[in-house]
């Protein structure tokens, strides 16, 4: 069975400076608690190959064991606490990719 990873894709916030220190100070610390999260790992977008402005600010990277073990945690009462706040300070929206890890 394979490893599923959750993708949360960050759109460009009007303020950054406010955006990333929620983000550090608040939003790290509920996706660390949510059940069934095996790593948990996020970048700042600095650039795009093209050297156009990146769309996206910031990257979160979470894995679960399985699709069961994702869909608990997120249906958990952490899961949701985390999902609940990606609207406080993530004002431009975020997008979501759920991805089976390849082995290789």
């Amino acid at each position: 069975m394979p490893k599923i990873r959750l993708t949360v894709a960050y759109n460009q916030p009007p303020d950054a400076d406010a955006f990333l220190e929620h983000y550090e100070d608040v939003h790290t610390a509920l996706a660390r608690t949510i059940p069934g999260v095996e790593t948990f790992e996020w970048s700042k977008v600095v650039g795009t190959a093209t050297g156009e402005p990146p769309r996206y600010a910031l990257l979160a990277q979470l894995t679960f064991e399985s699709m069961e073990a994702f869909g608990a945690g997120l249906a958990s009462p952490e899961g949701q606490a985390a999902a609940a706040d990606v609207a406080s300070f993530a004002t431009n929206g975020a997008e979501m990719f759920i991805s089976e890890l390849a082995e290789s």
